[in-house]
């Protein structure tokens, strides 16, 4: 019996890490041919077990429309709220997003400032440059530079693209006290969560 079949005992089983590992197999092409309505079946058993890996997957695929059923972002909003929920950064960030853009749901900023936030507190790059346009144009909280500015001086240390390409226009903005207590406050935080 080989690696796959086992797999498939497993998972068939109700074992929900499994059938996620069996969804991520479908769903990557990894041994299997791709197979997008398996790898979501394998997902949907998972997820409604709670696995939150699983359902962050499954809101992906829903969200995406992809090869084999319709786009669905209500669903993938319900799928997100449930792996956002047990403290799952990337479903946060993408529940965020959906609120922001108003895909699935209503748009609602101070629901997207919630979910960004809890992302970028967990040290999610996007998060946090997304999180810093919030502050920067003030959408679901007041406006505030220094805000915005420490945020995406966290997520250019990390390596984001959009913050660091954004720092000198934000920088522009601050006073020389308020870029240095934003500067020191990042470098704490970076401190804090070094590895």
């Amino acid at each position: 019996m080989g690696e796959i079949d086992l797999l498939r005992d497993r998972a068939g089983e109700g074992d929900a890490e499994e059938q996620f590992r069996l969804a991520l197999r479908y769903d990557n092409a990894d041994g299997v041919p791709r197979d997008p309505v398996a790898a979501a079946n394998w997902y949907r058993f998972a997820a409604e077990q709670d696995h939150a890996q699983a359902q962050f997957h499954l809101g992906l695929m829903l969200h995406s429309g992809d090869v084999g059923f319709e786009r669905d972002d209500k669903a993938a909003v319900d799928w997100f709220t449930r792996a956002a929920g047990q403290g799952l950064a990337d479903a946060q960030f993408n529940l965020a997003l959906m609120y922001y853009n108003g895909e699935g749901v209503a748009n609602d900023d101070a629901s997207a400032f919630k979910w960004f936030s809890s992302a970028a507190s967990q040290g999610h790059a996007k998060a946090q440059f997304n999180l810093g346009v919030l502050y920067a144009n003030g959408h679901g909280v007041e406006v505030d530079y220094r805000e915005c500015y420490q945020l995406w001086l966290i997520a250019s240390m990390q390596g984001e693209a959009n913050a660091h390409a954004n720092l000198a226009m934000m920088r522009d903005k601050l006073t020389t006290t308020e870029a240095e207590a934003a500067q020191s406050a990042a470098v704490d935080w970076a401190n804090q969560h070094a590895e």
